[in-house]
Protein backbone atom coordinates (compact mmCIF):
# COMPACT_ATOMS: atom_id res chain seq x y z
CA UNK A 1 0.00 0.00 0.00
CA UNK A 2 2.83 2.39 0.78
CA UNK A 3 4.33 1.78 -2.66
CA UNK A 4 0.97 2.45 -4.33
CA UNK A 5 0.61 5.64 -2.30
CA UNK A 6 4.07 6.78 -3.41
CA UNK A 7 3.24 6.11 -7.06
CA UNK A 8 -0.09 7.95 -6.86
CA UNK A 9 1.61 10.87 -5.10
CA UNK A 10 4.31 11.05 -7.79
CA UNK A 11 1.67 11.04 -10.55
CA UNK A 12 -0.32 13.69 -8.66
CA UNK A 13 2.68 16.01 -8.31
CA UNK A 14 3.70 15.55 -11.94
CA UNK A 15 0.16 16.25 -13.17
CA UNK A 16 -0.08 19.31 -10.92
CA UNK A 17 3.19 20.77 -12.16
CA UNK A 18 2.24 20.15 -15.78
CA UNK A 19 -1.21 21.67 -15.26
CA UNK A 20 0.19 24.86 -13.70
CA UNK A 21 2.68 25.34 -16.55
CA UNK A 22 0.16 24.62 -19.31
CA UNK A 23 -2.50 26.72 -17.62
CA UNK A 24 -0.16 29.71 -17.51
CA UNK A 25 0.70 29.08 -21.16
CA UNK A 26 -2.96 28.95 -22.20
CA UNK A 27 -3.60 32.29 -20.49
CA UNK A 28 -0.63 33.89 -22.23
CA UNK A 29 -1.02 32.86 -25.87
CA UNK A 30 -3.53 33.80 -28.55
CA UNK A 31 -6.94 32.35 -27.77
CA UNK A 32 -8.10 29.77 -30.28
CA UNK A 33 -4.65 29.37 -31.81
CA UNK A 34 -2.89 26.04 -32.26
CA UNK A 35 -0.80 26.39 -29.09
CA UNK A 36 -3.87 27.35 -27.06
CA UNK A 37 -5.99 24.45 -28.32
CA UNK A 38 -3.36 21.73 -28.14
CA UNK A 39 -1.92 22.94 -24.86
CA UNK A 40 -5.44 23.26 -23.50
CA UNK A 41 -6.27 19.65 -24.28
CA UNK A 42 -3.16 18.43 -22.46
CA UNK A 43 -4.04 20.79 -19.59
CA UNK A 44 -7.49 19.21 -19.33
CA UNK A 45 -6.00 15.71 -19.22
CA UNK A 46 -3.48 16.79 -16.57
CA UNK A 47 -6.22 18.37 -14.47
CA UNK A 48 -8.37 15.25 -14.66
CA UNK A 49 -5.41 13.16 -13.47
CA UNK A 50 -4.69 15.74 -10.77
CA UNK A 51 -8.27 15.65 -9.48
CA UNK A 52 -8.57 11.87 -9.52
CA UNK A 53 -5.25 11.33 -7.75
CA UNK A 54 -6.11 14.04 -5.21
CA UNK A 55 -9.26 12.10 -4.34
CA UNK A 56 -7.25 8.88 -4.08
CA UNK A 57 -4.83 10.61 -1.69
CA UNK A 58 -7.65 11.72 0.60
CA UNK A 59 -8.61 15.17 -0.69
CA UNK A 60 -11.93 14.01 -2.09
CA UNK A 61 -13.62 17.42 -2.12
CA UNK A 62 -10.71 19.16 -3.82
CA UNK A 63 -10.45 16.37 -6.36
CA UNK A 64 -14.16 16.44 -7.18
CA UNK A 65 -14.12 20.22 -7.46
CA UNK A 66 -11.20 20.12 -9.87
CA UNK A 67 -12.82 17.49 -12.09
CA UNK A 68 -16.13 19.36 -11.98
CA UNK A 69 -14.74 22.70 -13.15
CA UNK A 70 -12.56 21.20 -15.86
CA UNK A 71 -15.33 18.91 -17.06
CA UNK A 72 -17.98 21.64 -17.29
CA UNK A 73 -15.51 24.03 -18.92
CA UNK A 74 -14.73 21.37 -21.53
CA UNK A 75 -18.38 20.59 -22.32
CA UNK A 76 -18.95 24.32 -22.81
CA UNK A 77 -16.84 24.25 -25.97
CA UNK A 78 -18.16 20.95 -27.26
CA UNK A 79 -21.07 20.74 -29.71
CA UNK A 80 -24.36 20.33 -27.86
CA UNK A 81 -25.56 16.73 -27.74
CA UNK A 82 -27.53 14.37 -25.46
CA UNK A 83 -24.21 13.53 -23.78
CA UNK A 84 -23.41 17.15 -22.96
CA UNK A 85 -26.93 17.70 -21.62
CA UNK A 86 -26.57 14.68 -19.31
CA UNK A 87 -23.17 15.95 -18.20
CA UNK A 88 -24.72 19.30 -17.23
CA UNK A 89 -27.25 17.53 -15.01
CA UNK A 90 -24.50 15.45 -13.41
CA UNK A 91 -22.42 18.61 -12.93
CA UNK A 92 -25.33 20.36 -11.22
CA UNK A 93 -25.67 17.50 -8.74
CA UNK A 94 -21.94 17.59 -7.98
CA UNK A 95 -21.89 21.39 -7.60
CA UNK A 96 -24.90 21.43 -5.28
CA UNK A 97 -23.42 18.63 -3.18
CA UNK A 98 -20.04 20.36 -2.89
CA UNK A 99 -21.71 23.65 -1.95
CA UNK A 100 -23.61 21.93 0.86
CA UNK A 101 -20.50 20.19 2.15
CA UNK A 102 -18.52 23.45 2.08
CA UNK A 103 -21.26 25.30 3.97
CA UNK A 104 -21.41 22.61 6.66
CA UNK A 105 -17.62 22.57 6.85
CA UNK A 106 -17.52 26.36 7.12
CA UNK A 107 -19.99 26.34 10.00
CA UNK A 108 -17.99 23.65 11.78
CA UNK A 109 -14.72 25.53 11.22
CA UNK A 110 -16.25 28.81 12.42
CA UNK A 111 -17.30 27.17 15.69
CA UNK A 112 -13.93 25.48 16.22
CA UNK A 113 -11.33 27.00 18.60
CA UNK A 114 -8.88 27.81 15.79
CA UNK A 115 -11.46 28.80 13.20
CA UNK A 116 -10.46 26.15 10.68
CA UNK A 117 -11.27 22.62 9.61
CA UNK A 118 -8.31 20.36 8.86
CA UNK A 119 -6.18 23.46 8.36
CA UNK A 120 -8.69 25.22 6.05
CA UNK A 121 -10.00 28.56 7.41
CA UNK A 122 -13.76 28.97 7.66
CA UNK A 123 -13.61 32.01 5.33
CA UNK A 124 -12.11 29.88 2.55
CA UNK A 125 -14.80 27.22 3.00
CA UNK A 126 -17.56 29.84 2.75
CA UNK A 127 -15.81 31.35 -0.28
CA UNK A 128 -15.72 27.96 -2.00
CA UNK A 129 -19.38 27.38 -1.09
CA UNK A 130 -20.29 30.69 -2.74
CA UNK A 131 -18.38 29.78 -5.89
CA UNK A 132 -20.09 26.38 -6.05
CA UNK A 133 -23.53 28.00 -5.63
CA UNK A 134 -22.78 30.38 -8.51
CA UNK A 135 -21.51 27.47 -10.61
CA UNK A 136 -24.65 25.45 -9.84
CA UNK A 137 -26.82 28.44 -10.82
CA UNK A 138 -24.96 28.56 -14.13
CA UNK A 139 -25.63 24.87 -14.68
CA UNK A 140 -29.34 25.39 -14.01
CA UNK A 141 -29.38 28.17 -16.60
CA UNK A 142 -27.75 25.95 -19.23
CA UNK A 143 -30.10 23.03 -18.46
CA UNK A 144 -33.20 25.24 -18.73
CA UNK A 145 -32.23 27.42 -21.71
CA UNK A 146 -29.69 25.32 -23.60
CA UNK A 147 -26.02 25.98 -24.29
CA UNK A 148 -24.91 29.59 -24.17
CA UNK A 149 -23.43 31.34 -27.20
CA UNK A 150 -20.95 34.08 -27.98
CA UNK A 151 -19.52 36.04 -25.06
CA UNK A 152 -21.48 34.16 -22.41
CA UNK A 153 -20.28 30.80 -23.67
CA UNK A 154 -16.66 31.89 -23.80
CA UNK A 155 -16.95 33.52 -20.39
CA UNK A 156 -18.28 30.30 -18.86
CA UNK A 157 -15.36 28.38 -20.36
CA UNK A 158 -12.78 30.92 -19.18
CA UNK A 159 -13.75 31.32 -15.55
CA UNK A 160 -14.26 27.60 -14.96
CA UNK A 161 -10.89 26.68 -16.44
CA UNK A 162 -9.24 29.45 -14.43
CA UNK A 163 -10.87 28.36 -11.20
CA UNK A 164 -9.71 24.79 -11.78
CA UNK A 165 -6.21 26.17 -12.24
CA UNK A 166 -6.64 28.19 -9.03
CA UNK A 167 -7.35 24.97 -7.13
CA UNK A 168 -4.19 23.38 -8.51
CA UNK A 169 -1.98 26.42 -7.96
CA UNK A 170 -3.51 27.25 -4.59
CA UNK A 171 -2.96 23.76 -3.21
CA UNK A 172 0.72 24.03 -4.12
CA UNK A 173 1.61 27.63 -3.26
CA UNK A 174 -0.41 27.72 -0.03
CA UNK A 175 2.03 25.35 1.71
CA UNK A 176 5.48 26.85 2.25
CA UNK A 177 7.19 23.50 2.83
CA UNK A 178 5.89 22.20 -0.47
CA UNK A 179 7.13 25.23 -2.37
CA UNK A 180 10.53 25.01 -0.64
CA UNK A 181 11.08 21.55 -2.14
CA UNK A 182 10.89 22.98 -5.65
CA UNK A 183 11.83 26.68 -5.52
CA UNK A 184 14.69 28.56 -3.80
CA UNK A 185 14.17 30.38 -0.49
CA UNK A 186 13.31 33.86 -1.90
CA UNK A 187 10.23 32.35 -3.57
CA UNK A 188 8.89 30.74 -0.39
CA UNK A 189 7.82 33.98 1.32
CA UNK A 190 4.10 34.67 1.67
CA UNK A 191 4.04 37.55 -0.87
CA UNK A 192 5.90 35.50 -3.50
CA UNK A 193 3.63 32.52 -2.96
CA UNK A 194 0.57 34.75 -3.29
CA UNK A 195 1.83 36.38 -6.48
CA UNK A 196 0.97 33.48 -8.88
CA UNK A 197 -2.58 33.39 -7.51
CA UNK A 198 -2.98 37.15 -7.97
CA UNK A 199 -1.61 36.92 -11.51
CA UNK A 200 -4.01 34.08 -12.28
CA UNK A 201 -7.08 36.02 -11.17
CA UNK A 202 -5.75 39.15 -12.87
CA UNK A 203 -5.47 37.24 -16.16
CA UNK A 204 -8.92 35.72 -15.69
CA UNK A 205 -10.62 39.09 -15.09
CA UNK A 206 -8.67 40.62 -17.97
CA UNK A 207 -9.91 38.03 -20.44
CA UNK A 208 -13.45 38.16 -19.09
CA UNK A 209 -13.34 41.94 -19.62
CA UNK A 210 -11.97 41.50 -23.15
CA UNK A 211 -14.75 39.06 -23.97
CA UNK A 212 -17.56 41.23 -22.64
CA UNK A 213 -16.19 44.65 -23.61
CA UNK A 214 -15.83 44.05 -27.34
CA UNK A 215 -18.93 44.26 -29.52
CA UNK A 216 -17.60 41.89 -32.14
CA UNK A 217 -15.20 39.04 -31.63
CA UNK A 218 -13.37 37.15 -34.36
CA UNK A 219 -13.94 33.44 -34.81
CA UNK A 220 -11.64 31.47 -32.54
CA UNK A 221 -11.05 28.41 -34.67
CA UNK A 222 -12.42 27.58 -38.09
CA UNK A 223 -13.48 24.05 -39.05
CA UNK A 224 -12.77 22.74 -35.55
CA UNK A 225 -15.43 20.73 -33.69
CA UNK A 226 -14.21 22.21 -30.40
CA UNK A 227 -14.32 25.84 -31.51
CA UNK A 228 -16.47 28.42 -29.79
CA UNK A 229 -18.81 30.57 -31.77
CA UNK A 230 -16.86 33.72 -31.04
CA UNK A 231 -13.87 34.95 -29.08
CA UNK A 232 -10.21 35.79 -29.47
CA UNK A 233 -7.38 38.00 -28.51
Amino acid sequence: MERIHSIVLAVHLAAGGLAIVLGALALSVKKGGTIHRRGGLVFVCAMFVLGITAAMLGNVLGGLMTVYFVGTALTTVRPESPWTRRSHIAGLIVAAGLALVDILGGVKAFNSPRGNLDGVPFAMLFFLATIMILAAAGDVRVIRSGMLSGRLRLGRHLWRMCFALFIAAGSFFSIRERVAKVLPAPFTTAPMRALPILLLFGAMFYWLWRVRARRTLPVLVRHDPMSLATGGK
